[in-house]
C-alpha cells in the first residue's frame, strides 16, 4: 500500500472500485488540433481520469500512433509550458495525469516541474523512461507539491520488484500489459492478465493495465483481473483520422459500457492490430 495519504487521483480511483466500478484512463497527446475538446470529451464519457501525453523528440515506450501524434503536436509548436498552461483552463471533474519522459522533468527541474504540474490542476504524473532505482529526487519533488507518481510494472518483473514498485507508486500502478511499444492489437495479450494478477497479489492501489488494450473487449477482459485500464492508441488514432473530440467521446463511451457491463459491447478496433516490436525500452 502507498505509504503516503492518498492523492485526488488515487482517492478518485479507490473511490471507484469501491462502488464496484472499473476504472476507465483514456489518453491523449496534449497539442493535437482538438486536444483540449478531447479531453473533456472523454471526461463526459465516463472517464474517470485522463491522461495528457507531453510530446518528447525521442518517444522510446510509444509505438506509431503516438509518435505521429507526438510529431504533429511538436511541429504545431507545443511545448511542455504551453501544454501545462492550457490544461490548468481545464475543468472536466475528474483528475488529469500528465505522461511524458524524463528528460522534460530534468531540464525543466524537479522542483520547477512538479510545482507546474500542481499549480496547472495536475494530479499525477508517469515518467515512462525513468527506473525506479533513480526515481528519488524525482519523486521526492512530486511528493513535496502534491503529485502523485505513477510507476510502470513490466510482465518480466521479480516479484521483489513489482513489490518495490508497489512501495513506491502513487495515484495507481500502471502493469504494461506486453513487452514493445504502445500500439493497438487485435486481443489482449495472455500477459497482461498474468502481470495484473500478480500486482493485485502484493498491493492495495489500484491496478490498471496499459499497453495493448485497445478495444471494449480486450477492456472487458482486463477489469477480469485488474482494477481498470489505460487505453492510449486507439483513442489517439481517432484525432489523427479527423474524428475529432466526438468520435474520442463515442468511443470512450463504447469502452465505459464495456466495462459497465462485464462484457464487450463490440471491438471498434478499427484497422490491423499494432505489430509488436523488439525496441528496448527500460520498464520499470
Amino acid at each position: 500500500m502507498s505509504g503516503a495519504g492518498d492523492g485526488r487521483l488515487e482517492a478518485a480511483l479507490r473511490a471507484a472500485r469501491h462502488r464496484g466500478r472499473k476504472c476507465l484512463v483514456p489518453y491523449i497527446t496534449g497539442g493535437l488540433p482538438g486536444w483540449q475538446a478531447a479531453v473533456e470529451a472523454a471526461a463526459a464519457a465516463g472517464a474517470d481520469a485522463v491522461e495528457i501525453g507531453i510530446p518528447f523528440s525521442d518517444p522510446v515506450m510509444d509505438g506509431p500512433v503516438i509518435q505521429e501524434a507526438g510529431d504533429r503536436a511538436l511541429a504545431a509548436g507545443a511545448t511542455p509550458a504551453g501544454l501545462l498552461a492550457a490544461a490548468a483552463g481545464l475543468d472536466v471533474g475528474v483528475p488529469l495525469v500528465v505522461m511524458t519522459y524524463y528528460n522534460i522533468a530534468h531540464h525543466m527541474g524537479h522542483e520547477r516541474f512538479a510545482s507546474s504540474l500542481a499549480s496547472s490542476g495536475i494530479s499525477g504524473a508517469i515518467l515512462a523512461d525513468l527506473p525506479l532505482e533513480e526515481s528519488a529526487p524525482w519523486t521526492a519533488a512530486a511528493d513535496a507539491a502534491g503529485v502523485e507518481t505513477v510507476l510502470l510494472a513490466a510482465p518480466t518483473a521479480s516479484d521483489a520488484r513489482l513489490e518495490a514498485v508497489c512501495e513506491r507508486a502513487r495515484g495507481f500502478v500502471y502493469a504494461v500489459g506486453l513487452l514493445g511499444v504502445t500500439g493497438e492489437r487485435a486481443a489482449l495479450a495472455a500477459s497482461a492478465l498474468v502481470i495484473a494478477r500478480r500486482l493485485k497479489a502484493v498491493t492495495d492501489l489500484p491496478v490498471l493495465v496499459g499497453v495493448g488494450v485497445s478495444t471494449p473487449a480486450g477492456a472487458a477482459e482486463a477489469t477480469t483481473v485488474a482494477d481498470g485500464v489505460v487505453v492510449g492508441s486507439a483513442v489517439v488514432r481517432r484525432l489523427l483520422e479527423g474524428e475529432g473530440p466526438e468520435g474520442v467521446g463515442a468511443f470512450v463511451a463504447g469502452l465505459r459500457s464495456a466495462l459497465d457491463r462485464g462484457q464487450p459491447v463490440g471491438t471498434s478496433a478499427g484497422g490491423p492490430a499494432g505489430a509488436a516490436s523488439d525496441r528496448s525500452v527500460r520498464y520499470r
